[in-house]
């Protein structure tokens, strides 16, 4: 393929409350994505930058997804993302619900009105093997200072409970967390508390990517871990960095609802894509 101005890859710049994404669109146009593709494309500075790349392909009779975080590894889950890719293709389409698949398994995607998408993300798995954790323990009260919960949306989650979100150093917090022996795949780190009834202010710390301003299957868990705490109902608000998200908690999964941007629209140049090693 020749990658210049007129005519090089393709991509969307997309964000879910300041979650941002790149999204290649491989439906009709096959390419590889590598683990230095993904990474150049993060950067902030030398490339595009984003909390994650999304990579959109036509599965049997759906769409699929595919996610990397900005180190280049892969992620089974991005639930922003999700909804701003369903968002775009169900404008493309005219419809109002949509099919897709990813690492995570089979989701359902839906208009919620007045300019809302919702996803549903799946079942909750709580279970220390399907997390995974490095061994047998409770994952409601896991033997890590600050008794944190952990749930898996696809990815791992470590969610505190603490008296002031705001008041974290997530910077150090997150990064101390995200490799704790107990997570072998590393985890997603969220600090919470409690708002009001059914309302929890939530922070995030991103496997693979740092402190993102939101974050879906975080939020997803922030909010199963809460109610299986006793903190709050099935269905809450949750107040990120970058905006709010309402998630319920269903007898068919969790979803998730919120509005969804799509910024710009651009193509790569040769000499970017030259300069990959």
């Amino acid at each position: 393929m020749r990658h210049d101005d007129q005519t090089g890859l393709p991509f969307m710049k997309m964000h879910g409350l300041g979650n941002d994404f790149v999204v290649l669109d491989a439906r009709a146009q096959e390419f590889v994505v590598t683990p230095a593709l993904a990474r150049a494309l993060g950067d902030r500075h030398r490339g595009v930058g984003f909390d994650q790349l999304a990579v959109m392909t036509a599965g049997p009779d759906d769409l699929h997804l595919t996610f990397y975080n900005a180190d280049g590894s892969l992620s089974a889950a991005c639930g922003n993302a999700t909804r701003c890719i369903a968002r775009y293709v169900m404008d493309e389409t005219g419809s109002d619900r949509l099919d897709l698949t990813t690492d995570r398994g089979r989701l359902l995607a839906t208009d919620a009105g007045n300019g809302m998408t919702a996803v549903n993300m799946g079942a909750p798995r709580t279970g220390w093997a399907e997390i995974p954790l490095a061994h047998e323990t409770d994952t409601l009260s896991l033997p890590i200072g600050g008794n944190p919960v952990a749930t898996s949306m696809g990815n791992p989650h470590c969610t505190f409970f603490v008296p002031d979100a705001e008041a974290v150093d997530l910077a150090a917090f997150g990064a101390a967390h995200e490799h704790h022996p107990l997570f072998p795949e590393r985890t997603n780190v969220q600090v919470a508390h409690l708002a009001g009834p059914d309302h929890l202010r939530m922070r995030v710390w991103e496997r693979g990517t740092g402190i993102t301003l939101a974050s879906g299957s975080s939020s997803c868990a922030v909010a199963v871990a809460a109610s299986r705490r006793g903190l709050t109902g099935r269905s809450v608000r949750i107040d990120l960095d970058g905006g709010t998200l309402q998630v319920d908690w269903r007898d068919d999964g969790v979803w998730m609802t919120g509005p969804t941007a799509h910024v710009f629209s651009g193509r790569l140049t040769q000499a970017f894509m030259e300069s990959i090693a």
